[in-house]
Parts: structure tokens; C-alpha cells; sequence
């Protein structure tokens, strides 16, 4: 299947794309203006993740969010719409592979028959990171669903979100911390 989705609400230098690969296959690629090193940390620092994650025209919150990037170890994020605190929305699941500054692979466990199995990678060239992500979905009805649902839709604005991030971040960020 080559069912392809592109950004094209805004003129943009790094664009993201999203391509069903297969049935249960979607892979999502965005070029940032960073090294890896600055790519990754933002994808596995709570502090950092809690100001680009979640798409801000949804009207959703990041409210809480622990992440022990380790193979093995866990993450939990929680979401609200809007201010209501009484409906938390809890994404959870643990880390399969972690390599540092290249490759990040983790369950999403909070669906009824098992999530998807999240590939991230993270490849360096000239100072910038192509990140691919990979979902490996259950079944060609779990992904119909995530589409369907939009829970797919918001990463273009996400990676923007990310993008603005990575430009305050700047290159002044101390390589050895992850």
C-alpha cells in the first residue's frame, strides 16, 4: 500500500510525512535542524517531552510524564482535554531498545488488544536528523482505528512543536546528557 499523507497547511523548509506501508504498518519521517544527541534527548527527557508532545490544536495537555529510557524500563504520560483533570488520559509502555542517540523501540500498551510496537530512529547527517518512526500495529483493524481516531493525525504538529523546541535548545546543550 502506498497510501502517502503530506503536510502542505503551511510552507515549511523540513515537512513530515506519513505513509501507510502496509495493513498494520505506518511510518512517519521528519528532517530536523539538530544533531541527533539534541533529537533524542527531547524524546527522552520528561521536562523536554512535556513541552512538544502533545498537539496544541487539540486542546490537549501533557500533565504528567515519566520516562526511564532504559531497555526495560517504562514510560507514562497523561493527558486532559482542556482543564478537565477528572478524565486523565494515561499513554504507558515499556522500552524494548534503547541506543543512545540512534534507535528507540517501545510498546503502547493502553489499547484493549495491545498497541503498537513504536520504532524511532534517529540518523545524523550534516549537523541534521532524518527521524523515521515506525508503528507496527496489532491488526490492519487496530491502525484503521488509531487513524480514524486522529491519535495519528497530530504529528505533524507535534514535529513542528518539536522543531520550534530544538531551536531554543540550540547547540548549547551539554552533549553527554540523554
Amino acid at each position: 500500500m502506498d497510501a502517502r499523507m503530506e503536510n502542505e497547511a503551511a510552507p515549511m523548509k523540513n515537512p513530515t510525512t506519513s505513509e501507510r506501508k502496509s495493513d498494520r504498518e505506518l511510518v512517519v519521517t521528519r528532517t530536523f535542524n539538530a544533531p541527533a544527541r539534541l533529537v533524542f534527548k527531547a524524546w527522552t527527557t520528561p521536562e523536554l517531552l512535556m513541552q512538544w508532545w502533545a498537539p496544541k490544536s487539540f486542546g490537549v495537555s501533557m500533565i504528567s510524564c515519566e520516562v526511564d529510557a532504559r531497555v526495560g524500563g517504562s514510560y507514562r504520560f497523561v493527558f486532559v482535554v482542556g482543564n478537565d483533570a477528572s478524565k486523565p488520559m494515561p499513554f504507558f509502555g515499556k522500552y524494548l531498545e534503547v541506543k543512545p542517540h540512534s534507535r528507540l523501540v517501545w510498546t503502547n500498551e493502553e489499547g484493549d488488544e495491545g498497541g503498537a510496537i513504536t520504532t524511532a530512529t534517529f540518523e545524523e547527517k550534516s549537523g541534521k536528523t532524518l527521524l523515521t518512526l515506525h508503528d507496527l500495529y496489532p491488526s490492519k483493524e487496530a491502525l484503521d482505528a488509531a487513524i480514524a481516531s486522529g491519535s495519528t493525525g497530530g504529528m505533524c504538529e507535534t514535529c513542528n512543536q518539536l522543531d520550534e523546541l530544538l531551536a531554543t535548545l540550540g547547540t548549547s546543550a551539554t552533549p553527554a546528557a540523554s
